[in-house]
């Protein structure tokens, strides 16, 4: 049993430590995470990102590089890379971050990329986003900006399934700067209630009605089709 644990320890440190080094080399491709997968004869990962060519590199060379680095320095064996584009970027929080890291980067204002990005988040279905910007902005002394928009949830059982949230460091002349993006995607939480319109409950109400109207039908003919039995029974 303890060596199982060793196994699965080891292998959850060895892809953390994939995915820290992809986030920091390809932050500019928009990386967005990372799966492996094990196989008798090899090892399988699928690599997510905005702009997979950058990845991929000129005719393949990068991914060949990945390769050998995977092999040698993570032990990965046999690895066989897959880069895939990740479908709804906007709604991505590790790609929105590296967003705004590589705006802050060419010098934009640090206030309207944060208001940008967290319109391009709304435009894109979300129910809400946060994005925090932090470190030395105007002054010399560290401080952040904070831009909150539409819903967010911070606790309970919706930021399991509906919150991503990432955290990206940057190093700029001031000194460090930090990225924090939340999005919550579009989806239902278990405590929604929506309240129907009236045109809605009219059309709802008349369809309880007659449902109402053909069970009391139903009944009044069972009734009547029963009531000669019961004649014939008290004149016996």
């Amino acid at each position: 049993m303890v060596l199982i644990k060793r196994h699965f320890i080891k292998k959850a440190i060895a892809q953390t430590k994939i995915d820290e080094y992809l986030a920091k080399r390809f932050y500019r491709a928009g990386y967005a995470g990372v799966q492996i997968i094990q196989f008798p004869l090899g090892t399988k990962v699928f690599i997510d990102a905005e702009r997979p060519a950058m990845i991929i590199g000129r005719r393949g060379e990068t991914i060949r590089q990945l390769a050998a680095i995977f092999e040698q320095q993570f032990g990965l064996q046999n690895p066989q890379i897959t880069v895939r584009r990740v479908e709804n970027p906007d709604l991505n929080a590790r790609v929105v971050a590296s967003r705004i890291a590589v705006f802050l980067e060419r010098g934009a204002y640090y206030r309207r990329v944060a208001n940008v990005m967290a319109r391009r988040i709304m435009n894109a279905g979300a129910i809400g986003a946060q994005i925090i910007i932090s470190g030395k902005l105007r002054t010399e002394r560290a401080r952040y900006e904070k831009v909150r928009v539409g819903k967010v949830y911070s606790t309970g059982n919706q930021v399991e399934y509906m919150v991503d949230r990432a955290v990206m460091h940057i190093t700029l002349k001031p000194g460090v700067f930090g990225i924090e993006v939340t999005i919550v995607k579009p989806a239902k939480p278990s405590d929604y209630v929506r309240v129907k319109q009236p045109e809605e409950a009219k059309e709802f109400i008349e369809e309880v009605r007659e449902e109402l109207e053909r069970q009391r039908a139903a009944e009044a003919e069972k009734l009547k089709e029963a009531s000669p039995g019961e004649a014939e029974e008290q004149g016996a």
